[in-house]
């Protein structure tokens, strides 16, 4: 089978040595501090224990830094996470977020933390400019047919007619030939995801009413926007694998309170410090083994034995810019090609009951610019089920010309927009909302991408990264995507600092 059906297993790398760490530091007025909270010689037992241990900074505590951390600290390395002031315990992707069948490792997490914080699976619909197209019935409650044929066949699709239908099954050659691999990768990610789907066959009618707007909410840009090695990726990871891939949970609250709070007292449990408001902005290392021997905040240092980087595009691109180490690194300088994707939130509190279709239902036909999926929080949200008003939540993605406005007019903008799809919404007065802007906060694949994206391993023989961008060949997306890559990265840690 395709190499992206291979669920992650937890092997290590190849092992080698790194224990001579002689140094250089390019502040050197800086203030020297330990990941293990200071160098005072007066540390107690468990103290001088800790010291022993290899010391590991992982840098961000998105889903991909707490996975390495989580990892490395089950394997006994002495682990401090840095947070570069999103706050400790705040996930990489912002909004709502959906949680599909085949996050096998999230959903192991989770079972391990002993915490239940996903709702049923969820019926779900999608709506284009001429209203509502396709309405998504839980996969796995239904008879179970061969790939694509579930999906086609189980699919409800309120306009479209067949003949449009069948006009992607040719797409299929193209999701078989896309294996995942650095060759498929190249191979398609030069062309765009309209030019995809016109050179295999796709009508007109089921791209503009059906792929087009997918991806406006899957990879969160226009399809013109969007690479073809990304869509195909995604493509099969989430619907065309197996029938029952598209099933979806969501948190019932937020994923900062539902798994990340819990999970980072777990980890402080096993003896991983955290540490918020530490912007990386340099890295020391020895010149004569290349390995980074300190992490720089600023005028702070904290020595290491290996670090893992598990932040976004725009994150890095900031510590890029301001690294001497980084900023002499072809592959570094590449990601400064990279983008970032904008997101707005917008959360309302209505003064009665409106009737939301489902539990989320993702949007598009605005414009051709921007998307969004809308989320019925009575439904989703525990602390809203026995609310009298409605509770709605909007996350639109690409949102580029929502961000400079302000609270009122994006408000007016959203019920506006929202007005298509939800009867009597706009009889209903807004009376509290709770909006976000994010600046290029999502990864954006766009055609020509992947060639500036990075690996798990870097020129530094013990700098590793993380993240839903890192090049890795498990084939998940997004969250699952972004904590499995932190465990591939404490493998690579483990292969270099064997205990």
């Amino acid at each position: 089978m395709l190499a992206m059906s291979k669920w992650f297993t937890l092997t290590p790398f190849m092992s080698n040595s790194f224990s001579k760490r002689v140094g250089f530091s390019n502040s050197p007025g800086s203030v020297r501090a330990h990941v293990n909270g200071g160098g005072d010689d007066t540390n107690n037992s468990k103290n001088n224990d800790k010291k022993k241990k290899k010391k590991v900074v992982v840098v961000g505590s998105g889903w991909a830094g707490l996975g390495a951390a989580h990892h490395l600290c089950k394997q006994g390395y002495d682990v401090t996470v840095l947070d570069g002031g999103d706050g400790i315990g705040s996930p990489d992707n912002v909004g709502i977020e959906g949680f599909w069948y085949p996050y096998k490792n999230i959903f192991s997490l989770v079972d391990e933390l002993g915490i239940k914080p996903f709702t049923s699976w969820t019926k779900s619909a999608q709506y284009s400019g001429e209203g509502l197209e396709v309405e998504f019935p839980v996969y796995q409650e239904l008879p179970q047919l061969p790939t694509p044929l579930g999906t086609l066949y189980h699919t409800q699709f309120v306009r479209l007619p067949l003949v449009d239908r069948l006009t992607s099954l040719p797409l299929m050659a193209a999701v078989i030939d896309f294996d995942n691999t650095d060759v498929a990768w190249k191979k398609y990610d030069s062309i765009t995801a309209r030019e995809l789907f016109k050179r295999f066959g796709c009508s007109e009618r089921l791209y503009q009413d059906i792929f087009g707007p997918l991806l406006q909410v899957g990879l969160f840009a226009p399809a013109e926007q969007c690479s073809a090695a990304a869509t195909l990726g995604l493509l099969y990871y989430l619907t065309l694998a197996h029938q029952k891939h598209f099933d979806v949970a969501f948190c019932r609250g937020t994923t900062k309170q539902k798994i990340f709070e819990p999970w980072v007292e777990s980890l402080k449990a096993k003896g991983c410090e955290m540490l918020e408001d530490k912007k990386v902005t340099d890295f020391n290392f020895d010149e004569e083994t290349g390995c980074v021997t300190e992490v720089v905040c600023g005028n702070e240092t904290y020595s290491v034995d290996a670090v893992v980087v598990a932040v976004g595009i725009t994150s890095l691109q900031e510590t890029i810019k301001k690294s001497a180490a980084l900023c002499k690194r072809e592959e570094f300088l590449k990601v400064l090609n990279l983008a970032g994707i904008d997101v707005v939130t917008v959360k309302l509190w209505l003064d009665r009951k409106v009737a939301i279709p489902n539990p989320s239902n993702a949007c598009a036909g605005f414009d051709d610019l921007f998307g969004c999926t809308v989320f019925d929080l009575n439904v989703i949200h525990d602390e809203h089920k026995d609310d009298t008003e409605t509770v709605l939540e909007a996350d639109f993605y690409h949102a580029n010309e929502l961000m400079p406005l302000n609270d009122e007019l994006v408000t007016e903008k959203v019920i506006s927009y929202l007005s298509k799809y939800i009867n009597d919404l706009e009889r209903a007065c807004v009376v509290d909302k709770e909006i976000g802007r994010f600046t290029k906060r999502l990864t954006h694949f766009f055609p020509g991408s992947y060639k500036s994206m990075m690996r798990g391993s870097t020129s530094f023989p013990n700098l590793f990264m993380a993240g839903d961008w890192i090049i890795t060949r498990h084939g998940s997306w997004l969250q699952e995507k972004s904590y499995v890559t932190g465990l591939e990265a404490a493998n690579r840690v483990k292969g270099v600092l064997p205990k």
